[in-house]
């Protein structure tokens, strides 16, 4: 840890910089992790990486030495100065200078697709703690031609992303993701892994984008609608949620639709498997 260390310390010293705590700034300086970041994203000379919140550039520098060009997109003007600063002689790499809920992603990917250097996109992110659901719900949703994720992010967050639906660590972004990608654990990260430390322990997840959905329901977002209302009171049963939420148009419609699913009247939101959701929108 003692050279990534001191090479982080270095930088901030030389440019004179704090973390910003409002954007959940803590630079990586466990070199055990990065290389397992780098290990785990299986990157080539094939690929396109963007990286989302580089920071002080520990990922990116091995980031530039693996991918055919990488893409970074960072927020804060002192961090894009320090990267430009260290990487400019790399012709692979680039710089946008924006908040990446904003960036055009897709137009992104597909224009360095067609200039035919690059075969896969892949995201690779140590990311800000404070924004996280936001920023993995885009690369999901917005349905990019991407091949993988690898993420960092707060271990709680992570248990509950990768959960399997019918765990007892599903919520509804749970249903979400598995929707969308086939996701693992890679490694968890300690605090002292990182200036200055985070309140919370990190994991470093892979979600693997599917080249086809696990179910095919009528209305995908009607689906995602009913799922979401499930979860709004946690403490009630899913019949009692969906009826609340006017999903089901009273309590004895919803009965008649859990019996046709053979499922119990007092079932709960996360005991359900997506394919049920999937069966629940189709019946009403």
């Amino acid at each position: 840890m003692e050279n990534l260390y001191e090479e982080t310390r270095f930088i901030m010293k030389k440019y004179n910089i704090k973390a910003n705590k409002n954007l959940g700034q803590n630079f990586l300086i466990n070199e055990n992790v990065v290389e397992k970041i780098i290990e785990s994203s299986d990157i080539n000379k094939e690929d396109l990486v963007i990286e989302i919140g580089p920071g002080l550039g520990t990922l990116t520098a091995k980031l530039l030495e693996k991918a055919n060009k990488v893409i970074c997109i960072e927020l804060d003007e002192r961090m894009v100065n320090i990267l430009k600063d260290r990487f400019s002689l790399y012709e692979n790499f680039e710089i946008i200078n924006n908040d990446v809920l904003k960036v055009d992603l897709k137009n992104i990917i597909k224009n360095e697709k067609d200039s035919g250097n690059i075969k896969n996109a892949k995201i690779v992110a140590n990311l800000p703690y404070y924004i996280t659901t936001p920023i993995i719900m885009k690369l999901l949703e917005e349905e990019l031609d991407l091949e993988s994720i690898t993420v960092m992010i707060q271990k709680e967050v992570a248990d509950r992303l990768i959960a399997t639906p019918g765990e007892k660590n599903t919520g509804a972004i749970t249903y979400s993701v598995f929707y969308y990608a086939i996701s693992e654990a890679i490694i968890e990260v300690p605090k002292d892994s990182f200036v200055p430390e985070p309140e919370v322990t990190s994991k470093v997840i892979k979600l693997k984008v599917r080249k086809e959905a696990p179910v095919f329901p009528k209305d995908k977002e009607k689906m995602f609608k009913i799922i979401k209302s499930a979860f709004m009171q946690k403490r009630k049963t899913l019949l009692n949620s969906l009826t609340n939420n006017k999903i089901f148009e009273n309590k004895n419609k919803g009965i008649e639709i859990l019996k046709n699913l053979q499922l119990k009247e007092n079932v709960r939101p996360e005991e359900l498997s997506l394919e049920e959701f999937s069966k629940i929108l189709d019946n009403l």
